[in-house]
Formats: C-alpha cells, sequence, structure tokens
C-alpha cells in the first residue's frame, strides 16, 4: 500500500479519531460559519447523460451499461436540447455533463456513432454539445467527462464553465484485482491527480472528491484530502470537495458490499471541512442519505450539490433528490438559509475574467449577484416591470438582531458587521428592512420629502473615460445617444428662469469634465443660473467638476469653493463618489478622483459652508465589503463635518454601459440589494445622517414604494429633465411632477413634505407654482463646437 503522505494522515487520523465526535462536528460547524455563515448554496440543474458507455468497469457503478442496452450510444443533439430546454423552463442555471471514459477505446459501436455525428471522438462531441446548450439556452455547462488531458480541459473550457473528476481514492490499493478499480486505467490515483493538476494550471473551476465506503482505511481517505488539499494550494482552483458515501447497487460486483454508515460519513465530511479550513465548499449529496439528509448540516457542510427538478441522478437513479422546497425547509429547520449558486462557485464567477474563457466571462458575469451567487430574480435597475416577492418564513441569522440594535444605538459598525447586514436573504432582508423602517419613524417621523427642482446637464463631453458611464460623449459617440452638446449660457439661465416659473426652489447642474473648461466656465454657467432665477438655490458641480475647475486656475480645493460660493453656489451634489473604495475606482475610473480625494472636497465644501449630498452607484464590479467602507467614509466624515444633508443610493443602470457591453459587470444590483442599500444606510449612518434618498429615476414608483416603506424618507427631485440616467437605459421617465410624487406618498399612508434643499418646508408661493406647472418648453441642446470655446 502506499499512501500520500502517509505520516501525516496518520497524525491526523489518529487526532481526529482521539476526539469525540460531538466536538469533532462543532468544529466543523464552526469552520463553517466562519466563511460561509448560516448558508447552504446549491446548483440548480439538469443532468444531461451524453452517453453511458465507458472503457472502465468499476465494481460499484450501474451508470456505466453496454451498447445492448441503450438505444443508441450517443444523446443527439436534439435530445440534449430537449433536456435543457426543460431545465431552463424550470429555473435551471447549470448543465451538468456526464459520461462514461472515451468509450470508442471499447465498443466499435460507440466509434460508428460517433463518426455518423461527424466526430471523431466523445470529447469532441461533447464540446460540440455544449457549444450547442450555450448557443440556445441560458444554461452553463459543467462538464464531468471522466480523465482527460491537459489540452482536452482547454478546449473544454471555451464551453463549459467549470469542470470536475472526483478522486475517490489515493490508494493504489484498490486498483489490484479484486478492488473496485481493478480494470479501470482510468481510475489510477496517479492519473486522476495528474488531471487535477492540470486544471490548476489551466485556472479551470474545479470540482473533486472522495468516494467511502468501497474498501478504503480512514487514512486513505484523509490521505487522499491531503493529496486535493496541496494542489488546491498550489493553483487555487479547487472550488469544492463532495465527500460521497457508497451506495451497494444490484448487478454490480459490490452488490453485497457493506454501506458505510451515517455516523461514517458525518466523520469523513467534519475531517474534511477541518483539514481544507474555513474557505473551502464541502459538499455531501442529500440524496445519498435518503431521510436523514439535514443531519449532514451537523459535519459543517456548506453545499448541497447539483439539484434537478427535472432530471434523475443517473449515477443513483435509486436516489431521488429532495425536492428543491423540502430542501429549502430541512435546511431552514437546521438554522440555515438555502441559496442558489452556479456551476462556478461563487469565487470563481466574481473573478470571471480570471477564470473562465473570455467568451464565458460575460455569461458568468451577468448571471451572479455581488456575492458570486446565482440571480434569482428578473428585476433590473430602470425597467418597468413588476417587482419580486418579498422574503417569507423565518429569519435564521441570530447574529442580525445584536448588530441591528447596536446600530440603531447608533455606534458605529465595523466592516464586517455591515457586510453581515448586506448577507440578509430571504426573511432575513425583511427583518433588516423592518427594522430601518422603525428606526427611520423614530428618527424623522412619517412624512415623505421631495424637492421640486430641473436638472441642467450642460455639458455630455468628457476627457474622462469611465468605463460605467453612458452620458459622456465625444466625436467619436456621435452614432449612439444623441451628439454631443454643450448649452450656451443663454439656454442655461433660460432653463432655470423656466424652472423657477414652474415652482422650483433648485436646480441641480451636473456635466462631463470638457477640456476646454475652466474655473471661469464653472462661474460663468452658475452666474447663468442666477441671472435666469436669481431667488433660485443652484446645486451644482461634483466634487471633479471642482477639482478640475481648481486646477485651471491654479487655486486651491478651498479658494475656489469660496469663489463658487461668493458668485451663488448653494450646495454639491455628492456625485462622482461611485464606490469609495480605490480597489474599485480602479477598474471602474482609474484616471478619477480616488476616495481620499473626493473625500477631501467633501471636507473642503464643508468647511466653506457648503452643503452636500452623498451618494453611492451600487451593482456593477463592486462586493459588500466595498459597500461597508464606502458607507464607513462617508459616516466618519460625517462625524467630523456634519455637512451631509442625505444619503442617495444610485443603483447602477446597466444597459448601454461600457463596462457592461464589454461583459465585465453584472446587470445592476438585484432587487435585494438594492432594498438592503436603503436599509443598511439607515442603520449604518445612524444617527449622523437622518435622510435616506431613493431614487424614483432608477427605482419606478413601485420600487420607491418599496423602500420608503424600507428605511428611506425622501423621493429627492421632480428633475423636470433628466439625461444621466436616460441616457443609460432606464425607462422611468424625465420629470415626476408634485401630484404624482404625492399621489405616490399618501398612497403608502404616508404624508407628503414638499421641501427645500436643505430640508425646510418650501415657501407656500413654491408649491402654489409648482402645481400650476405650464409644459416644458422644447430644449435646446446647443451643439459642441471646439473652435467657439478656442476663441472665447
Amino acid at each position: 500500500m502506499q499512501l500520500y503522505k502517509a505520516d501525516e494522515a496518520e497524525a491526523l487520523v489518529a487526532a481526529f479519531e482521539a476526539m469525540p465526535m460531538h466536538t469533532l462536528l462543532a468544529g466543523a460547524v464552526t469552520l463553517r460559519r466562519e466563511q460561509h455563515g448560516n448558508r447552504l448554496s446549491y446548483s440548480r440543474k439538469v443532468f444531461i447523460p451524453l452517453t453511458r458507455l465507458c472503457r472502465d468497469v468499476c465494481g460499484y457503478c450501474t451508470f456505466a451499461t453496454t451498447p445492448g442496452r441503450v438505444s443508441s450510444p450517443y444523446l443527439s443533439p436534439d435530445e440534449v436540447l430537449a433536456i435543457a430546454r426543460a431545465g431552463e423552463r424550470e429555473g435551471c442555471r447549470e448543465a451538468l455533463f456526464t459520461l462514461g471514459d472515451r468509450p470508442e477505446a471499447r465498443y466499435a459501436e460507440a466509434r460508428a456513432a460517433l463518426a455518423a455525428l461527424g466526430h471523431a471522438s466523445t470529447l469532441d462531441y461533447l464540446v460540440t454539445m455544449c457549444a450547442l446548450v450555450l448557443k440556445e439556452t441560458n444554461l452553463l455547462p459543467h462538464v464531468n467527462a471522466g480523465l482527460m488531458s491537459e489540452e482536452d480541459m482547454m478546449a473544454l473550457k471555451r464551453v463549459s464553465v467549470s469542470q470536475g473528476i472526483m478522486l475517490e481514492s489515493i490508494s493504489e490499493r484498490l486498483c489490484e484485482k479484486g478492488g473496485p478499480h481493478y480494470g479501470s486505467p482510468d481510475k489510477h490515483p496517479a492519473a486522476r491527480m495528474a488531471m487535477v493538476e492540470a486544471a490548476g494550471r489551466a485556472k479551470i473551476p474545479f470540482t473533486s472528491g472522495i468516494l467511502i465506503g468501497i474498501g478504503e482505511m480512514r487514512v486513505e481517505r484523509v490521505a487522499s484530502m491531503l493529496a486535493l488539499r496541496d494542489s488546491h494550494a498550489r493553483h487555487g482552483h479547487i472550488q469544492e470537495i463532495i465527500v460521497q458515501n457508497f451506495r451497494a447497487k444490484t448487478r454490480t460486483r459490490m452488490a453485497e458490499a457493506h454501506e458505510p454508515g451515517l455516523d461514517a460519513l458525518l466523520w469523513t465530511a467534519a475531517v474534511a471541512r477541518h483539514v481544507f479550513g474555513a474557505g473551502m465548499s464541502i459538499q455531501v449529496p442529500p440524496n445519498l442519505s435518503y431521510e436523514d439528509f439535514p443531519r449532514l448540516i451537523e459535519a459543517g457542510i456548506d453545499d448541497w450539490g447539483g439539484i434537478s427538478p427535472v432530471t434523475a441522478d443517473h449515477v443513483n437513479p435509486e436516489a431521488p433528490w429532495p425536492a428543491v422546497p423540502r430542501l429549502a425547509a430541512a435546511t431552514a429547520a437546521s438554522g440555515c438559509t438555502l441559496v442558489q449558486r452556479l456551476a462556478a462557485y461563487p469565487a470563481y464567477a466574481l473573478d470571471s475574467l480570471t477564470w473562465q474563457h473570455p467568451d464565458l466571462a460575460q455569461r458568468v458575469a451577468h448571471a451572479v449577484d455581488s456575492e458570486g451567487l446565482a440571480r434569482v430574480d428578473r428585476w433590473v435597475t430602470g425597467v418597468i416591470m413588476p417587482l419580486p416577492p418579498e422574503g417569507r418564513g423565518d429569519a435564521h441569522d441570530d447574529a442580525l438582531g445584536p448588530l441591528i440594535a447596536r446600530a440603531s444605538g447608533g455606534a458605529r459598525l465595523g466592516e464586517e458587521e455591515i457586510v453581515r447586514l448586506f448577507s440578509a436573504r430571504g426573511a432575513d432582508v425583511d427583518l433588516v428592512c423592518a427594522a430601518a423602517d422603525d428606526l427611520r419613524r423614530r428618527t424623522v417621523g412619517d412624512a415623505v420629502r421631495y424637492v421640486v427642482n430641473r436638472n441642467i446637464n450642460y455639458t455630455n463631453v468628457c476627457t474622462y473615460h469611465c468605463k460605467f458611464c453612458a452620458f459622456s460623449k465625444g466625436k467619436q459617440h456621435e452614432d449612439l445617444r444623441g451628439r454631443p452638446y454643450d448649452l450656451s449660457l443663454t439656454e442655461v439661465s433660460r432653463r432655470a428662469a423656466e424652472a423657477w416659473d414652474r415652482g422650483a426652489t433648485e436646480v441641480c447642474m451636473q456635466g462631463g469634465i470638457n477640456p476646454y473648461y475652466t474655473g471661469e466656465t464653472y462661474l460663468d454657467l452658475l452666474r447663468a443660473a442666477k441671472d435666469g432665477a436669481p431667488g433660485i438655490h443652484v446645486h451644482a458641480f461634483s466634487p471633479l467638476e471642482v477639482s478640475h475647475g481648481a486646477s485651471t486656475l491654479g487655486l486651491s480645493i478651498h479658494a475656489f469653493l469660496e469663489r463658487l460660493r461668493d458668485a451663488g453656489l448653494g450646495s454639491l451634489p455628492g456625485t462622482a463618489a461611485e464606490i469609495l473604495d480605490d480597489e474599485v475606482r480602479g477598474i471602474i475610473c482609474p484616471d478619477k478622483l480616488v476616495t481620499a480625494e473626493w473625500l477631501a472636497v467633501m471636507r473642503a465644501a464643508h468647511e466653506v459652508g457648503l452643503p452636500t449630498t452623498s451618494t453611492i452607484m451600487f451593482g456593477h464590479v463592486e462586493r459588500p465589503l466595498h459597500w461597508a467602507r464606502h458607507l464607513q467614509h462617508i459616516r466618519d466624515l460625517q462625524a467630523q463635518t456634519g455637512g451631509f444633508t442625505e444619503f442617495v443610493p444610485l443603483p447602477f443602470v446597466h444597459m448601454e454601459a461600457p463596462i457592461y457591453l464589454r461583459g465585465q459587470s453584472r446587470t445592476g444590483p438585484t432587487w435585494r440589494e438594492a432594498r438592503l442599500m436603503h436599509a443598511v444606510a439607515r442603520l449604518v449612518l445612524h444617527p449622523l445622517i437622518t435622510h435616506i434618498q431613493a431614487s424614483w429615476v432608477k427605482l419606478g414608483p413601485d420600487g420607491a414604494r418599496a423602500v420608503l416603506n424600507g428605511g428611506a424618507d425622501d423621493l429627492g427631485g421632480t428633475l423636470m429633465n433628466e439625461s444621466i440616467s436616460r441616457a443609460a437605459g432606464t425607462q422611468h421617465g424625465q420629470e415626476f411632477p408634485p401630484t404624482a410624487m404625492e399621489e405616490l406618498i399618501a398612497g403608502i399612508g404616508r404624508v407628503p413634505s414638499q421641501r427645500t434643499t436643505h430640508y425646510l418646508a418650501a415657501p407656500e408661493e413654491r408649491r402654489a407654482h409648482s402645481f400650476q406647472a405650464r409644459p416644458l418648453a422644447d430644449l435646446v441642446q446647443t451643439p459642441f463646437i471646439a473652435q467657439r470655446h478656442a476663441n472665447a
């Protein structure tokens, strides 16, 4: 008997056997919670048995058969598509291709069938079938095709998001005569470990594991784990370890063999958790434990594997998968939450450009949420569509209550605590949102505020190339969403005057970073607005514009802000924040202000007496950890200056964003994430920022109603004109007039309150004008002419 790292394996077995079972299991659960919390994942899949022919003759297998026992050696393309489409209709996201090892090496019938299909090998046909499923459905293939060369695996990487092979056992003894792997060349441990290593070199998200109860000893089980652990340490590619228990099957050499009991399975799974640590996903198939499957959670597992509402487990047809509702109920009864993943596990899905072929990276990025789990609702920012159902059932994360209590008491939460709030799922989302709404009620009452204002985006010409922005344009963008423009000062004055006549108390002015603009341009724009409407509040100029203007005049940020203030600027929008974390900014806006620079402009504005809003743009490439850091930056600056008037979550509108069109971002936040952003912001920023705003432009009226019942208290502005979100693809209109605002607010049992920028009640004269507004005149989008600036 040859063992891999025999001494280490023997020492570990001795240590684990000396440990009381309850201690071993409790330690495994503690490790699972460190990385996976109270979640158990699964993949909703269809099982596509491309061929059941195999050149191996394992002593326990009923999947492999002979040509005479199947109607055809291979599924036809039509049969493959029929299975895939049935799964797609049932909400599956994974197409699991399972097949025997190179049957053409053993059976003439397989060679003839392949020739008739136009393929030289089983693996060549598999590549074609994976490509067909990708083309015709939204399923993502996972391939379990037996022993392959690195060249084969690279060919399949183009058409599958993950691959796998069960090591089963490192023991060569099991390949000897009388052993379960005798006569099965593809089951030799060295060959299978070579494939695991090749997958690591090829950067393929990989699944492997062990099969227990086939004649191996405990020390061999642990030695198998060590071999896989060390390969993962070298390459970081093993996304899950499966601990599968042997089940005796009729018509096999091992039909009378003793099956491992539940205690043996629990012991082995718990040991796997200890060997691989908190970060690895440990899976035990629930169907092979029948009615006892909920007990597997006691061993520290975090994954149930693939569950199909359509197809049987063709490898273990005698053991049906539990229905997903039953699996969810059993998971919940154990104090955990069932979550859905893709075939590629979260860490690999979130880093799809590294781990997926470029042809598939976009598909993966578009299919996941901020934690790399499957998007399970169809809600999209800016699209007119029904809201998904709210969470149901009982809350399961016991840590949320204490966190909510601390935040509601005004404590500053740490990064990990904020991430825990953002991790809420199912009924826990309702718990967080209800707590935020209760805090809102106690803090600012039942009024829902809004301001009558107009957006004036004076230029869409910009020297920056932010990857999320569909608004800025240059000459090369004339064929997209409108030509470059640069408003005349006369048009700016006219729009401000018209806004005042329609009851506005505010104009919000922002634009691209036009290369011909200087600090004097911004002062001219400000004066033009005040000339058109002397009494109007000018809320203008992002921190990036302030920084640009100051640099062109050779002034400090403070000095330039003072000039703007003295010329009539009333406050600054807290835009250009995106995500206040330089890791993310380096991806989405590498040439823009870094986090410290954005905060410095905000600090300077507060210090010269200019209040500002604060924003976050979420749902693209960032993760909950980045949201937590962003909220902490906002809270900490507010604690020092008190200059933020409100916090505005801005869900990413993906449709026309360059980063999305290149397949590098998600499709905006999920509805769960949008709800949580408003609720968690209310909790985390309490008591320093009391107003949380809902962006009706991005959420739509129904979405706005929902977040107003989940911590938000403000609807922002009526806008009159809106260009930036519309350019990105939102369908939610350009103006939300006061009548519609107040109908929405009253419809949820709250009190409408028209306000000013400073959150004071709007003067009655302004309010009266706002309800009697005439239709807007046509806009004059002055074309951008560089020479006009050059001659100025």
